[in-house]
């Protein structure tokens, strides 16, 4: 006779499956089993962290917050935790008013406090910065962004703009 899984395991499995549904780019798939996870363990940081992602793979930013902002209530040290409850804040950046560019902005800085190696949590500040034209701040953190992945083609991209604005070239693009 099998035995029958507890509903701390039955959330375990569930989470997991659903870490690899998103994995496969397949939110839509992993947010029933995570909602499910949720529902068996509400205390589950896991199954909180993924469904938020699963939300935000699917453009639901909106969705995404109030799970993240519970995710963070059981694990204010979780790195993750902070950079995707970020994205959620922000959503689509250009749309993004500039309370939820403030609430982005605190949520990255937070991940950085954590892990200042946090990757592109400097890179999107950046792109914040240089949507609000705080050009100072975005070419610090675009630096910032150089130093955590010298190899980040982006940041480079954007500070070479930068540079050449200075230069009298043209002005780096605002990020869509």
């Amino acid at each position: 006779m099998s035995k029958r899984p507890n509903k701390t395991e039955r959330a375990r499995r569930l989470v997991s499956e659903g870490a690899q549904l998103l994995a496969d780019k397949r939110p839509g798939e992993a947010v029933a089993r995570l909602i499910e996870a949720r529902a068996l363990d509400p205390n589950d940081a896991a199954a909180l962290i993924n469904l938020g992602g699963a939300y935000i793979m699917q453009g639901k930013p909106d969705s995404a917050v109030p799970v993240l902002e519970a995710a963070v209530q059981i694990e204010p040290g979780n790195v993750m935790v902070w950079t995707n409850l970020a994205a959620a804040y922000l959503g689509v950046l250009h749309l993004a008013s500039p309370e939820r560019q403030d609430k982005a902005i605190q949520a990255y800085e937070q991940a950085l406090a954590l892990d200042r190696t946090t990757p592109h949590a400097n890179y999107n500040l950046a792109l914040i910065y240089l949507q609000r034209d705080d050009i100072e701040r975005a070419r610090a953190q675009f630096l910032a962004a150089l130093e955590v992945d010298p190899g980040d083609r982006d940041a480079r991209y954007y500070l070479d703009k930068l540079r050449g604005s200075e230069d009298g070239g043209s002005q780096a693009q605002k990020p869509a």
